[in-house]
């Protein structure tokens, strides 16, 4: 499986210098203090994870490279990119996502309405560096992430978890007893299995959250909701307002229309791919906009995890992620921010656990019971 996902790693590295027009760089060895005295004060991190990766085929190949224009074109030359990050966990979703989340191969039922076992990054962050709920946010698809903020691990848990925003669940919420027919595209809650539902507790169906988290009053925000064209859409909007709002420290958006590929829809998947690849921009300018983000924040990119080749044995091509095989394991990782090298590419291979490694030496926290290693690449 190895070799298969290194060759994946230096096809997407060839790929990607054709379009660069440069030669990569393989490694880079080596902590690097001279960027550490220039990590500016207040720093702050956005990372954003796709919930359903995306093949090479429909991505960097060049028959694919048309679906991601912003990433080839504005994202990638100003950032390191790592073309072989190897996922050795579960393949869905919500547990994968866990994982990353924690810098742990998180063992637990991918549709379980559970916490993350072991401590997660917010955790980590808000206990070491004292920081305050409002300083770190969550915001995910509906589908069982309502837990994704705090882990059950003794000494850690809710009160130093991140607060977890779930916009179709906070749409619906303010739809309560309306018509819904204007907002059903936004509000399809999963896209693997129409027999799970996420379950609500009373908490998160006050419809007062909306208007006291995000500024908005009810009829702003179903106004607005009504403009947007996927679920995804109305998460990044959902980010800006708290980038707005509380300029947190370390916030995480989970982007989730490329899964509708489990429809068996190709056309629907590209136009996942297409959106993500847009959303991907406007969350990056969005942040070049801001002053309180502008020059201080390192935003890093990355699928969950991959999907399965059009020849995998027991597989269904882009429709799912079932075979565990190198291409579903096998996927990459963008980084951009100050001192972060521009067009430059590492082909060595890293394990999805070293982003929590990677988040702590960053902001300057200690993830003790996390694995994976710091990348120093980007440090």
């Amino acid at each position: 499986m190895l070799e298969i996902a290194a060759k994946q790693g230096l096809n997407r590295r060839q790929f990607l210098r054709t379009v660069a027009g440069t030669a990569a760089a393989s490694s880079l060895c080596g902590f690097s203090p001279l960027r550490a005295m220039q990590l500016p004060h207040g720093q702050k991190v956005v990372v954003v994870t796709f919930g359903g990766g995306a093949r090479d085929e429909e991505t960097f190949a060049p028959e694919g490279q048309g679906n991601i224009p912003h990433m080839l074109n504005e994202l990638i030359p100003q950032a390191t990119f790592f073309t072989q990050v190897i996922n050795r966990g579960i393949l869905g979703h919500y547990v994968a996502t866990a994982s990353l989340a924690t810098g742990n191969y998180e063992t637990f039922d991918n549709f379980a309405q559970i916490s993350p076992v072991n401590p997660t990054v917010f955790e980590y962050f808000r206990k070491d560096l004292r920081r305050p709920a409002h300083d770190t946010w969550v915001v995910a698809p509906s589908n069982g992430f309502n837990r994704i903020g705090s882990s059950g691990y003794r000494g850690y848990g809710p009160n130093l978890g991140a607060e977890v925003i779930l916009p179709k669940q906070l749409l619906a919420a303010a739809m309560a007893g309306k018509s819904g027919v204007d907002y059903e595209h936004l509000l399809r809650d999963n896209y693997e299995t129409p027999l799970f539902t996420s379950a609500l507790s009373e908490r998160e169906t006050e419809t007062e959250k909306i208007a006291n988290i995000l500024k908005l009053s009810l009829d702003d925000f179903t106004a607005h909701a009504r403009s947007l064209a996927s679920p995804d859409e109305l998460s990044v909007y959902i980010a800006r307002q708290l980038m707005r709002q509380y300029s947190p420290s370390l916030l995480w958006i989970t982007l989730h229309d490329i899964d509708i590929a489990h429809s068996g829809a190709y056309s629907l998947y590209i136009d996942g791919i297409r959106r993500s690849d847009r959303l991907c921009a406007e969350i990056w300018q969005a942040i070049q906009a801001d002053p309180e983000y502008k020059g201080r924040t390192t935003m890093f990119i990355l699928p969950d995890f991959g999907r399965d080749s059009d020849i995998s044995s027991g597989g269904n091509g882009f429709q799912h992620h079932r075979t565990g095989d190198a291409l579903s394991r096998t996927t990459w990782m963008m980084v951009l921010g100050p001192g972060v090298r521009h067009n430059t590419f590492i082909d060595r291979p890293v394990d999805s656990l070293d982003l929590v490694p990677t988040l702590g030496r960053l902001l300057g926290f200690s993830p003790v019971l996390a694995k994976g290693t710091p990348l120093q690449e980007v440090l």
